[in-house]
Order: C-alpha cells, then structure tokens, then sequence
C-alpha cells in the first residue's frame, strides 16, 4: 500500500503538467502508421519548429529510415545546419541568444509528446489568438502567457479568442470559448488542423520511435506465451498424475 500511495504522488507532477491550464483538449487522431503524414509533419516540424527547437535525441538517417524518406533528400530539405546524415538533431541557435530573445532556451522537443500527450500538442498549436499586451502579438489559450511567438501563423492566418460572459457568483465574467481564425492564412481551417496533426505524429513518432514494433513484438509474444502455457500446463498434469 506504501509503494502505491509513493507511485500516486510520483506521477502527480506529470498529470498536472499534461492537463496544462482548464482548458478543453481535443482528440488528437495521430496515425503512427501514416507514413504520409510522418513526413509532412517532419517537414513542417524542420521548416517551422527546428529553428529554436531540436530534437537532439534523434539522427537524420534514423529518422529518414523509419519514415521512408532518401537520405539524399533529408540532407537537401529536412537538414539547415550542414549535418552528416548520422548526427543529431540539433539546432544551430546559441542557447545564451535564445534565453535573452525569449527570456528561456527554448525546450528540446525530442520527447514532448510523452511529457505532455498528444491531446495537448494538438490543442495548444491551434490556441494561438492576437493579444497586443505579448511580447510577440499573441497568446495562447492552453498555455497563457506563453513566450513563443505564432510560428505557424502564415499557415493558420491571425485569431482572436472567442469570450461568452456568464454569471458566476452574482458578477458577469468574460470566459473564453475558443479560437477563431480569421481565414488570411495560406491553409483553411481543416488543413491547417491536418497539418497540426502531422507535426503532433511526427513529435509523437520522435518520443518512441519502435512503438509499432514494439507493439508487433508484443502480439507475437503474448501468442508464444499462450501455447507454451498449454504445453506447460498438460506437463504440470503429467508430473502431478500419480500423486493424485
């Protein structure tokens, strides 16, 4: 009972640091199977994302193999910094520039998936709205107060946050409801939320990358394990027959 209650208050940190602000998270259908959407996710992750975050715990000709891309074209395309096709994932920004341009290094991205979920990937980069009050001109819904500008605002366009104002205690609150785009973005809505979606299979994929294996692995396992049992069990009764 001890073990369990020390496991409960282990994982508290990591529950309160998925669920993020009160906020609604939409469902994130990722396809890890999806090869298509891999490397579109790759793509826009490389050309929106890896400016100020890596995701260092990766390799270029891992990550091209498992995605089906030729190494030739990841070091043409996916590979700004001059890399050999087997280093790391890493950015070229000083980490002491980037902590005084947006007041922290920004993170490494490799295994944000497994930290935050998905569902919440999924939701934050589509919970950007306009907000003059920010160093960069937005904010977020998810993440209030967030020091990351809006890198994908061309794709989506400029929001705004949608507010209801409700009673609450006898006083009228402005809540918010959500965002809204205003639709000058070079995506339309449902695309850009596939292309959200790509990027949230790709950093998914980035934080356990033999998932799909490792689940083949397990089907094939437990299978083993179910006929060894029968042999196991008419050897038991074999051994056990003249004792009885």
């Amino acid at each position: 009972m001890k073990k369990l209650i020390i496991a409960v208050f282990a994982f508290l940190p990591a529950l309160a640091m998925a669920a993020g602000a009160n906020v609604h998270l939409d469902k994130a259908d990722y396809d890890l199977s999806d090869k298509a959407s891999l490397q579109n996710g790759a793509k826009l992750f490389m050309n929106y994302c890896a400016a100020c975050h890596s995701t260092q715990y990766q390799r270029y000709n891992r990550v091209a193999e498992d995605l089906g891309i030729p190494e030739e074209v990841m070091l043409a395309n996916l590979n700004f910094t001059g890399a050999p096709i087997g280093e790391l994932m890493e950015n070229a920004i000083p980490e002491v520039d980037a902590a005084n341009w947006f007041g922290a290094a920004p993170p490494d991205l490799t295994l944000v998936a497994r930290v935050r979920g998905a569902d919440w990937l999924y939701t934050y980069l589509r919970s950007f709205y306009k907000d003059d009050s920010r160093p960069f001109g937005v904010n977020n819904l998810v993440f209030p107060s967030v020091g990351m500008p809006h890198v994908l605002e061309p794709l989506q366009g400029s929001a705004r946050l949608e507010t209801v104002v409700r009673t609450v205690d006898g006083k009228e609150v402005e809540t918010p409801v959500g965002i809204k785009a205003d639709g000058n973005g070079e995506m339309t809505a449902e695309e850009y939320d596939n292309a959200v979606l790509d990027i949230v299979n790709f950093l998914v994929y980035s934080g356990d990358p033999v998932k799909l294996e490792r689940h083949r692995m397990g089907y094939w396992t437990l299978g083993f394990l179910a006929i060894f049992f029968v042999f196991a069990y008419l050897l038991k009764k074999e051994y056990w027959r003249d004792v009885h």
